[in-house]
Parts: C-alpha cells; sequence; structure tokens
C-alpha cells in the first residue's frame, strides 16, 4: 500500500511538474514558463539530446498524466501541465536562443493551445493520457511551423 501511494505521490508530482500546475488562475500558462525555462536550460544541448529530452517528456506524461486524471476523478485536469511543457519544448525546437523568437513561440502556442485546431480538439477529447497530452503536442508542432516560417520570411 505505501508503494501505491507513493507511485501516486510520484505521478502527481510529475504530471503537475513538481506541483507547477496547482499554481493559482492559469496553470497552463505556467507550464508553458516551465517549458521555455527547460528550453534555456537545454541551451548547451545537441540536437539530438534535444529530441531526446522532448521523447522523455512525452513518454513521462503520457505514464503520468492518465493516472492522475484517475487519482483526480476529472478529465484533463487543469494541474496537469506536463503536456504545456512538451509543447512549448516542440514549439521552440531548433529555434534560435533570441528572446523574441522565445516570446513570440510562447504567445502562438498559447493561442493555439487554447483554440485547438484540427486535430488538435478530437485529440484532447480522447480517453486518458491521449487525451491530456494529444492537443498540446499538436500546438507545439503548429507553433514551430509557423516560427520556421516566420524565421524563413524574416531572413
Amino acid at each position: 500500500m505505501k508503494f501505491q501511494r507513493l507511485s501516486d505521490f510520484a505521478a502527481k508530482a510529475i504530471s503537475t511538474v513538481f506541483f507547477i500546475g496547482y499554481l493559482p488562475l492559469v496553470p497552463g500558462t505556467f507550464g508553458s514558463i516551465a517549458g521555455v525555462g527547460l528550453f534555456y536550460l537545454l541551451k548547451g544541448a545537441t540536437g539530438v539530446t534535444y529530441i531526446l529530452f522532448i521523447v522523455g517528456i512525452i513518454a513521462l506524461g503520457l505514464i503520468t498524466s492518465g493516472r492522475t486524471e484517475k487519482l483526480l476523478n476529472k478529465k484533463d485536469p487543469g494541474c496537469i501541465v506536463i503536456d504545456e511543457v512538451a509543447g512549448m519544448l516542440i514549439a521552440l525546437s531548433f529555434m534560435p536562443y533570441d528572446l523574441r523568437i522565445v516570446f513570440l513561440a510562447f504567445l502562438i502556442f498559447r493561442i493555439l493551445d487554447t483554440l485547438k485546431p484540427f486535430p488538435a480538439a478530437g485529440l484532447q477529447n480522447r480517453p486518458g493520457a491521449a487525451g491530456v497530452m494529444g492537443d498540446d503536442l499538436v500546438a507545439g508542432i503548429y507553433t514551430n511551423i509557423v516560427l520556421q516560417i516566420i524565421l524563413k520570411l524574416a531572413y
């Protein structure tokens, strides 16, 4: 029984990004900010290391978010923010460490995460971890595409 409680605690801690998701008002925004923070912590990482880190975050999100949903007995509770972290890291993949780009990525990601363009809305309706993570991964991919286009047009 103790192991069960410990693993439940670990799932909540990871899926809420060490309880950042419990900050009041806009937990998704705080999760996105945490993603930006990780982006800067990974500044010296190679492309392969960065991608492996994202894959690890996504895997942790898939493992823990569905469990946290069950523990809280709520579909995609706002306190789960590992999905926003993963989405922001995808949005910032292969981007320069330029504050303007990071701010633009944050803004576009938050807008797309709110609007849920196809297929994000459908993915969000899926049960369990796929529903929690899917829409934010799509928002991250779309944000990255928009930023790549902006960078190509600007330079």
